[in-house]
């Protein structure tokens, strides 16, 4: 039986074949995976990203451009008192979901409300 948080969770199936193997690319790799983990619930600057998943920030700079240009995170910005511009990270997405049956690939997409 399906919880009620089962129910609401939006599902987007992907059906482009060079959309699919950019995505699976992105889950392979860990530090995407690591990123998105800590992103997924609240927003994040780089800064923040890397103090809790000790990722390199050139490294965190390269995978948030890729999670960016493949529409798996949303950007927001704001002013510190200081007069810097600070950008912030949150995951559009709480997971992807693949099979691989009878010589087809299937990748969904559980989008985070």
């Amino acid at each position: 039986m399906q919880t009620l948080q089962q129910l609401q969770q939006q599902v987007i199936k992907i059906e482009e074949v060079e959309r699919k193997d950019r995505l699976l690319e992105i889950v392979s790799d860990k530090y995407c995976r690591a990123i998105l983990e800590s992103i997924m619930n609240m927003p994040k600057s780089v800064i923040e990203i890397m103090a809790e998943t000790k990722i390199p920030m050139s490294t965190t700079y390269r995978r948030i451009q890729m999670l960016h240009d493949n529409k798996l995170v949303v950007t927001s910005g704001m002013i510190t008192n200081e007069g810097k511009r600070l950008f912030l990270y949150k995951s559009k997405i709480k997971g992807i979901q693949s099979r691989f049956s009878d010589g087809k690939t299937e990748v969904e997409l559980v989008i985070n409300n």
